[in-house]
């Protein structure tokens, strides 16, 4: 058991995973890029290991784009598309799909070098068997939401854009909390922070996934690209059209006038929140590393904010809508990041706020 224990190595652990989260991270990018240019549903096949190669010649670019040609998406938006415009979207789709491979790659063997030296540290691998395994249903979901562009509409269902996305999120928040314990874990003699404060500080990162989630709905309705004025939209509070009776309580995802109002509320809900922490941070003692992390994440949230407005005014300009992805991305892993050190310690009783 002790030679077990000697041999575990959790900096190199944590490096690796380091690494994995980093070509998440850049996946969310490729992926942000691949919704905006419309190129998802270029790639009719589904091709795991054949696939990883892109057309080699003039035949199979031709049979490549025949097939691209017998979807919804060419005959009712693309109809006029060349060969060499194909090329272009087929190009982030087939890179998209690569990426996922390579991570798949980069954390599969490592993983099981670590493993048959038993150099996991202890407890670590159950986690780690879990990321494995959503790494590879990420992929199945992935493929699921392709499907769902090729009947009868131009793009893929929005909803099963939110859950894939919802789940490369999950998969990052993930690997950024495995991270944290094995290269920083919280010191043993941390003073603890008030209730109150460890709480707000969960309702901020929970409201920020929503408000993350809805927008997945707004790119996978192209919902940014209505009312591009702010802070009213088309000179109201509430837009006429957010409520649809053929629809119901449906009106709440399947209107666009919902889906970027609902997005907006849950930011600025977001942004309530954190800087509700951040003012409170300033009046009560906190460890250095709380602060810290309160701070970084009252910067990401703002800068997050300003792009998520300079998006929505330039009517979704594609390097714009990219930078708001990784933001998102950003401001996510600095909550979850403020969450674990919250956590971190004894609970502080409700009466120390």
């Amino acid at each position: 058991m002790n030679t077990v224990e000697n041999s575990a190595r959790p900096r190199a652990v944590g490096l690796w995973l380091c690494a994995t989260a980093f070509m998440v991270f850049a996946m969310m990018i490729i992926g942000a890029i691949t919704r905006l240019t419309e190129s998802g549903l270029s790639m009719v096949e589904w091709r795991p290991l054949i696939g990883a190669l892109p057309p080699l010649n003039d035949a199979e670019w031709e049979r490549v784009f025949a097939l691209y040609k017998q979807t919804s998406q060419y005959a009712l938006m693309n109809s006029k598309m060349t060969l060499a415009e194909f090329k272009d979207i087929f190009f982030w789709e087939w890179f998209h799909r690569l990426w996922g491979r390579l991570i798949g790659l980069v954390y599969a063997l490592p993983f099981f070098w670590f493993l048959f030296r038993r150099q996991i540290p202890a407890g670590y691998k159950p986690h780690l068997w879990a990321l494995l395994v959503l790494g590879g249903l990420q992929g199945v979901i992935g493929m699921w939401m392709v499907q769902s562009g090729f009947v009868d509409r131009v793009e893929v269902s929005q909803y099963r854009l939110a859950i894939h996305l919802g789940m490369a999120f999950f998969i990052l928040g993930y690997t950024i909390w495995l991270i944290h314990g094995l290269l920083c874990p919280i010191e043993p003699d941390r003073k603890p922070v008030p209730r109150g404060f460890r709480r707000l500080g969960a309702y901020a990162h929970a409201v920020m996934f929503f408000t993350i989630i809805y927008g997945a709905l707004v790119a996978g309705q192209n919902a940014g690209f209505i009312y591009n004025d702010w802070p009213t939209m088309g000179g109201q509070w509430v837009p006429d059209g957010y409520w649809d009776d053929r629809f119901g309580w449906a009106s709440l995802f399947e209107t666009l006038e919902a889906v970027q109002f609902n997005h907006r509320l849950l930011a600025y809900l977001t942004a309530l929140t954190v800087f509700g922490l951040w003012i409170w941070s300033w009046k009560i003692d906190l460890p250095v590393r709380v602060r810290l992390s309160v701070n970084i994440l009252t910067v990401a949230v703002f800068f997050q904010i300003c792009l998520g407005i300079l998006t929505l005014l330039s009517v979704v300009w594609l390097p714009l809508a990219v930078l708001h992805q990784a933001g998102a991305a950003i401001s996510f892993c600095a909550a979850l990041w403020c969450l674990k050190e919250l956590r971190g310690g004894k609970v502080a009783p409700s009466a120390a706020r």
